[in-house]
């Protein structure tokens, strides 16, 4: 941080209603801030009272991101980290759940000395105290602190009773609240109605919070009466009601901002030292998202395919890979449990690739065992995450071994072949959150491999989240029925990659590469996948003209 600047904040509310954008808004605030040479750090706050999204549901809360340090996290972080290019840690996600644990473990230790516990001052000096920590941790200039929910949820009122406490401790200088709101079009006119936005400050001036920019959300962009109208209402700058109306990409959105002055309103508002913004290499990166494009179709096979956000950092690192490969990739979202009853045939036919993402459970694990027999048999391109490369060292050993009897113990603890089985400082453990092989682990690279070829190293480092392993009593027969290790742990016990010989592009990890991609620098592995799915698109396209012109001759 600047010597001669005190660490700011900027605090993120949303209103009206859940999902209006808070996520993509903040880390676009970072990327507005990075663009002029601002160090930043992000933090989310979730109220809810786990005390964090592991063990949760991918169908309530979408994916869990894994940080650098092992923290299992809010799907926001993986946002934060693509659009600031910076990492983040556990100390990025707090939830309520968190926060009391530590409250009450400190008041069983006796360190509030006999004195009632309450939520004001003992809860709110912890959310305080762990919201300075992060800028202190990443030695950042800004912090953007985002709540999650909507303003009135009851749930969130001692995060925003913090915010509020922490202007008066920090300085007003230092402070900036952001509330992100909703202006919908309604009725058969199609006017856009500014009242909702109106109420929603109004709520949070009764908690204290009065916002100093409103980012306000629109199908299209709002006039400037409209701005001015808003700005009367909510005493607010004009300058600060900001139109952030769709686009495209989210990747757009902080050129958006940047356009309606957001980022210099910012830096002049808290007084920064920055240099002039440079978002030049953003705007490249935008006009070729834009760009009409050959549409290869990648199917991503899982089990809670009704909600895309399950597999969000899966989609934007294909997405951030088609890039460069000058490629708009589109999603075939595949149920794994249809795989299981249907010919998959009539669900794969077509695809230019199969990417079998990370999960737990045994449901629809033998429909993705379909997916990659499939990839296999087919010279399909594949990329297995995690639970995927499992899944193909399950389908592989069935062939090598001919018998339907190999199965991770996790689907079959019973399995004559357990190719996949537990991690033995893993196995057996009282608490499933937290519980696993987390965060940052090394990895060597096997020569003359697809992996070693695509990283252009031999050592590198990636993110895991699993509790099982492949099983070495099967590493050498599987070898000579032809499966390459390309990647192992330095001391050679923990397969890390596997590959297939013979197979134009079969690659599956241990780890998730997914989390390591960003905008103009595509993960490795995602982006070989999409060189590898255009080679067979155009190769079937080959074989398809010279098999017409032999008909039509």
């Amino acid at each position: 941080m600047s010597k001669n600047q005190d660490r700011k904040f900027i605090f993120v509310t949303g209103g009206v209603l859940s999902g209006v954008g808070k996520g993509v808004s903040v880390a676009s605030i970072g990327r507005l801030l990075k663009s002029r040479s601002v160090s930043v750090s992000v933090m989310k706050l979730d109220p809810y009272i786990n005390v964090d999204p592991g063990t949760m549901s991918p169908l309530q809360h979408g994916e869990v991101f894994v940080t650098i340090d092992g923290a299992e996290t809010d799907l926001d972080l993986g946002h934060y980290e693509r659009f600031i290019d910076e990492n983040l840690s556990v100390a990025s996600n707090l939830t309520t759940g968190r926060v009391y644990d530590q409250v009450i473990s400190r008041e069983r230790r006796g360190d509030f000395l006999g004195g009632t516990i309450q939520v004001i001052p003992h809860v709110t000096d912890e959310i305080k105290s762990r919201i300075k920590s992060v800028g202190e941790i990443h030695d950042a200039d800004v912090v953007i602190v985002e709540v999650g929910g909507t303003v009135g949820d009851i749930e969130n009122i001692p995060f925003l009773e913090a915010l509020r406490q922490m202007r008066r401790e920090v300085g007003d200088s230092n402070v900036l609240y952001v509330h992100v709101t909703l202006v919908p079009r309604i009725g058969p006119t199609g006017e856009l109605k500014t009242k909702p936005t109106q109420h929603s400050v109004a709520q949070l001036r009764t908690i204290g919070i009065q916002p100093d920019v409103l980012i306000c959300r629109s199908d299209k962009p709002l006039s400037p009466d409209l701005q001015e109208k808003i700005a009367l209402f909510a005493d607010v700058d004009a300058r600060a009601v900001i139109s952030n109306h769709d686009v495209k990409t989210i990747y757009e959105v902080p050129l958006v901002l940047e356009e309606a002055g957001l980022g210099k309103f910012i830096a002049t508002r808290l007084n920064l030292d920055h240099t002039d913004p440079d978002l030049e290499e953003w705007r490249v990166m935008v006009t070729a998202l834009r760009k009409p494009l050959p549409e290869p179709e990648i199917a991503i096979v899982g089990k809670y395919v009704e909600l895309p956000d399950s597999y969000l950092s899966v989609m934007e690192s294909i997405s951030l890979a088609g890039i460069e490969t000058e490629v708009n990739p589109q999603i075939r979202w595949v149920n794994a449990e249809d795989l299981e009853d249907r010919d998959p045939h009539d669900l794969l036919q077509g695809v230019a690739g199969i990417v079998v993402p990370g999960g737990f459970g045994p449901r629809g694990i033998e429909g993705k065992i379909q997916a990659a027999h499939y990839a296999r048999t087919n010279n399909v391109p594949y990329l297995g995450l995690c639970l995927g490369m499992q899944i193909a060292v399950i389908e592989f050993a069935r062939k090598a071994l001919n018998t339907d009897d190999c199965n991770s113990t996790e689907f079959d603890p019973d399995t004559k072949h357990p190719v996949i089985h537990p991690m033995p400082e893993y196995y057996d453990v009282a608490n499933l959150g937290g519980s696993m092989r987390l965060g940052l682990w090394p990895c060597e690279l096997t020569e003359g491999t697809i992996a070693r070829n695509a990283y252009g190293t031999s050592s590198i480092q990636e993110r895991h989240r699993h509790r099982m392993e492949f099983n070495n009593k099967y590493r050498d027969l599987l070898r000579a029925q032809g499966m390459t290790f390309s990647g192992l742990s330095p001391d050679g016990n923990l397969v890390e990659l596997v590959e297939l010989e013979g197979h134009p592009w079969f690659v599956a990890s241990q780890f998730h590469p997914e989390f390591a991609s960003r905008p103009n620098r595509p993960h490795p592995l995602f982006l070989g996948l999409l060189e590898a799915a255009i080679r067979h698109t155009e190769g079937r396209q080959s074989v398809a003209s010279t098999t017409t012109g032999e008909v039509a001759g």
